[in-house]
C-alpha cells in the first residue's frame, strides 16, 4: 500500500529526476558529465573518496582510491547495477557520517540543486575533507538555452528540467567556495544542445558541440567544477623569548643619564 505524502512526510524531490534522467537529454547529460568525471578523479589520489547520491552516475570509476563510497540519500533510487567495489553509506548531505578530515575527495552530482541547505552541505564537505582534499561539483548552468527555457516554463508550458531544482550560477557556487578556502583548479561547461525531447532532434544537434566549445563556451548547460581545499600550514618553531638576553645591557633613557650626572656627591657619601 503506498504511503500518502504529508506535510511531514513530503514527497521525494527526485522522483521527476529520475523520470528525467532516463529521457533522451537526461542520457545526452549523464553521458558527457561521465566523460567529465572520468578524466578528473584519474589523476586524483589518496584512500577514501566519497560520491553524495545519484548512483546512475558512477563518477569514480576511473579513480584508483582504495576505498570508494556512495552516499545513499532517502530519496534516491536504486541503482540497477551498482558496483561491487562501492561501498554503499546512508545518511543525508547535510549531516555527513564521517569525521572531521577524513576523506580526500568528494564528488556532488547534481546535489546543491536539490538539497535542502546547499550551502550547509558544502560546510560538511569542509569538514570531512583533508587539507589539499578535492571536490568536484557538477550542475545545470542558469545563463544557458536550457535555463532560459525552464525560467519560461514558470510562466507558461511544461518545465524542461525538473522543476524541484533550485539551479545555482557558477558564480554564486564559486563565492561559497571561496569563503571556505577552496581554490578552483578547474572547470568546464558543457551540453550546447538544443532543449529538444526527442532523441532524433538531439542527434541533429551534435555538431553544436565543437562549435559552443569555440564561440560560446560559457552558455554550456551544464558545468563541472572541481576545488582543493587550502589550509593554513604556518607554524611558530620554537619558544620566543620574552626577556632580554643577560648579555645584553638594557638601555637607559637620556633624560636618566642627564640626572644622575647633575646628582650632587656629598649626598651619596652622607
Amino acid at each position: 500500500m503506498s504511503q500518502i505524502p504529508t506535510i511531514e512526510n513530503p514527497p521525494a524531490p527526485w522522483t521527476s529526476w529520475d523520470a528525467w534522467l532516463g529521457s533522451p537529454p537526461g542520457k545526452y547529460v549523464l553521458d558527457w558529465e561521465q566523460t567529465q568525471f572520468d578524466h578528473i578523479v584519474s589523476d586524483i589520489f589518496g584512500y577514501h573518496a566519497l560520491q553524495i547520491g545519484l548512483p546512475q552516475l558512477p563518477s569514480l570509476r576511473e579513480n584508483r582510491m582504495p576505498l570508494q563510497m556512495i552516499l545513499r540519500a532517502p530519496h534516491d533510487k536504486p541503482a540497477d547495477q551498482e558496483s561491487k567495489q562501492w561501498h554503499t553509506v546512508a545518511g543525508i548531505p547535510e549531516e555527513l557520517p564521517f569525521s572531521n578530515q577524513s576523506i580526500d575527495l568528494v564528488i556532488l552530482p547534481h546535489v546543491l540543486e536539490f538539497a535542502k541547505d546547499p550551502h550547509a552541505v558544502l560546510r560538511e564537505v569542509d569538514r570531512i575533507l583533508m587539507p589539499e582534499g578535492r571536490v568536484v561539483i557538477s550542475g545545470f548552468n542558469p545563463a544557458s538555452l536550457w535555463g532560459l527555457r525552464q525560467y519560461c516554463s514558470h510562466l507558461i508550458g511544461q518545465p524542461y528540467l525538473p522543476r524541484e531544482g533550485q539551479f545555482m550560477a557558477l558564480l554564486r557556487i564559486k563565492d561559497w567556495l571561496k569563503l571556505l578556502n577552496f581554490s578552483v583548479d578547474r572547470g568546464r561547461f558543457g551540453c550546447y544542445r538544443l532543449p529538444l525531447r526527442s532523441a532524433s532532434g538531439m542527434q541533429k544537434m551534435a555538431f553544436l558541440e565543437k562549435a559552443g566549445d569555440r564561440w560560446w563556451p560559457v552558455l554550456g548547460s551544464v558545468f563541472i567544477i572541481s576545488a582543493i581545499k587550502r589550509v593554513s600550514t604556518l607554524t611558530l618553531v620554537g619558544k620566543i623569548e620574552k626577556a632580554l638576553p643577560k648579555g645584553q645591557t638594557q638601555l637607559s633613557p637620556a633624560a636618566q643619564l642627564g640626572s644622575n650626572q647633575q646628582k650632587n656627591p656629598c649626598e651619596e657619601i652622607s
